[in-house]
């Protein structure tokens, strides 16, 4: 581990535990490992997670990791670039590994510790996040207390099947983006995932405002921030940064 990030992983520690109750955000992860029925390995992607938890820790945020069933989360090894210097510094902090590696579970996650959550993206999350009842409850009781809900990449998926308490769906009518339909298609992956991001947000009412496949996107709907691909991550946590700062 080289020294600037022996450095920086002690202030993390530090600040961390300094953080104050209502300066915490929740970063959700899949649990799901597997592409489908190809028997090849996938799971959340290590950027989506690595540069929002260095965005919102800079800013004097602790942050917590989350996933549908809580323990392990698998990490899509196709992500696994350490050349990155932001996903090298997360890797070297020991305790954030460990944190990621063994998830708190959402269904025992209390909403009111946190400002905003934030749903990282990563191929695995189509096969959970939008069936989970407790993605869906925990995005609709943070939103409805106030909170900020963030979501890049196929986090998105999480935003499905979540409906306020009048019954209206949180995507009717709201600006967003995700992977989009092209996208999916540049990866070869159309016939592998069970929906495509794109169509099914467009389903549900939302407005689908799409950039240039793998080009930064990010759309602010009041309290609602997506980001459209991996490149989208930093500037995502960025907006939210920014929205809770207002």
């Amino acid at each position: 581990m080289h020294l600037l990030n022996v450095i920086f992983a002690f202030f993390w520690v530090v600040s961390a535990s300094a953080a104050t109750k209502d300066k915490q955000i929740l970063i959700v992860v899949t649990n799901h490992g597997e592409m489908g029925d190809t028997g090849a390995p996938t799971g959340y992607f290590l950027s989506e997670v690595s540069h929002p938890w260095h965005v919102f820790t800079e800013a004097g945020y602790r942050v917590d990791f989350a996933s549908p069933l809580g323990g392990f989360a698998p990490m899509d090894p196709k992500s696994f670039d350490l050349e990155d210097p932001v996903n090298r510094i997360f890797w070297d902090t020991l305790a954030v590994v460990e944190s990621v590696t063994n998830t708190l579970n959402l269904d025992e996650v209390d909403t009111d510790n946190y400002e905003a959550i934030f749903l990282a993206g990563g191929h695995g999350t189509m096969w959970d996040f939008a069936q989970s009842r407790s993605v869906v409850e925990r995005v609709a009781q943070i939103y409805q207390q106030g909170g900020i809900v963030g979501a890049v990449c196929h986090g998105p998926t999480a935003l499905l099947n979540v409906k306020l308490s009048g019954g209206r769906h949180l995507l009717d009518g709201k600006r967003v983006t995700g992977f989009t339909n092209d996208e999916e298609a540049a990866v070869k992956l159309t016939e592998i995932v069970p929906f495509l991001l794109e169509s099914e947000m467009q389903s549900k009412g939302a407005i689908f405002v799409a950039a240039k496949n793998f080009k930064p996107n990010v759309v602010v709907d009041q309290r609602l921030v997506t980001g459209q691909n991996p490149a989208s991550a930093t500037a995502a946590a960025e907006a939210i940064v920014q929205l809770l700062s207002e």
